[in-house]
């Protein structure tokens, strides 16, 4: 079935600027569905949708299954640490005996970029990249997309900047794809050892510090210090990462404007952002958090045939 977005949602780099307008406009309308006593509808109903997590995950694995459930799909979850997988089957072969199984749609995150796309290349069933290596996460980027748009009315011409680290990140990259594509101009910042060699060939202005990041941003997305993907001399300490990089109260005080503060979590308190600036007035991270199930919910919906028309429609009925 052909759908506005294609079969897959494997990133945002080859998306148009039409094709996230429209997610994040359906998005929308299904933001009301969690405020309800019965938050359910039937959308989704007689779909299967495996969520294959190759890598572990909270967030969005809670995230997508929370958007599953709300349209009312079927779901399955599988944990590479407790499947054939760690047994030493491969992606493919685990792939093809789960559409055996007569699936509709898998929600893959996985170790390797481009895991996601080789999947998809190889099965019928949709595709949603939940992350893939250092590639991207594009429904984190997403929901980061929402949640701006929602506080600023539009993105043209905002500057946001990305904090932290941005050479392991996914997110980093799906955002400076999603931004850059609705209009607004992107920075990001942090120790040249955590900045990829040709970031300024992506068209991102690029900080070496903080102060001049703050002063020039109307928002920070502020990335975690991925310390599982790190070898030992990216930094010297995280004591200094802090003293250098670390967004905190004090920083936040001498900016011209008052900035936005969003954080894909999980965070590392007083690392690269101290805690009363991420449960300050000007924080958004909770509502990228509530964001994230309306993003997810209406790229399910979108990927499985749903008319953007229809979406205010499709949350009409409560599936009682």
């Amino acid at each position: 079935m052909t759908t506005p977005l294609g079969k897959d949602l494997l990133a945002l780099e080859p998306l148009t600027p039409e094709q996230i307008r429209l997610i994040l406009d359906t998005a929308e309308p299904f933001k009301e569905i969690s405020e309800r006593a019965i938050k359910k509808v039937p959308a989704l109903r007689g779909s299967t949708i495996v969520n294959l997590f190759f890598e572990a995950s909270t967030r969005t694995r809670v995230s997508f299954e929370f958007a599953e459930k709300r349209l009312s799909a079927d779901t399955v979850n599988v944990a590479a640490s407790g499947s054939s997988v760690s047994k030493g089957e491969t992606l493919v072969d685990t792939a093809r005996n789960l559409e055996a199984m007569r699936i509709d749609m898998v929600v893959i995150r996985h170790s390797a970029s481009g895991a996601a796309q080789f999947l998809a290349e190889r099965i019928e069933s949709n595709v949603i990249n939940a992350g893939d290596g250092t590639h991207e996460h594009p429904t984190q980027g997403l929901l980061d997309l929402l949640t701006l748009r929602d506080r600023f009315g539009t993105l043209e011409g905002r500057r946001i900047c990305i904090c932290g680290d941005v050479l392991h990140s996914r997110v980093a990259r799906s955002n400076i794809w999603g931004l850059k594509k609705m209009g607004a101009v992107v920075g990001v910042c942090g120790p040249r050892s955590l900045l990829p060699n040709a970031i300024a060939e992506l068209g991102v202005e690029v900080f070496d510090r903080i102060e001049a990041a703050i002063e020039w941003a109307e928002a920070l997305n502020v990335l975690r210090l991925q310390l599982e993907r790190m070898q030992a001399g990216y930094i010297p300490s995280l004591r200094e990462y802090n003293r250098v990089f670390g967004v905190t109260r004090e920083r936040l005080e001498r900016a011209p404007r008052d900035l936005l503060i969003l954080h894909p979590g999980p965070m590392n308190r007083g690392v690269e952002i101290d805690s009363d600036v991420a449960d300050g007035p000007h924080s958004v991270i909770l509502e990228q958090v509530t964001n994230g199930v309306a993003v997810r919910m209406a790229v399910l919906y979108l990927l499985a045939g749903g008319a953007p028309e229809l979406a205010d429609a499709a949350k009409g009925g409560s599936d009682r």
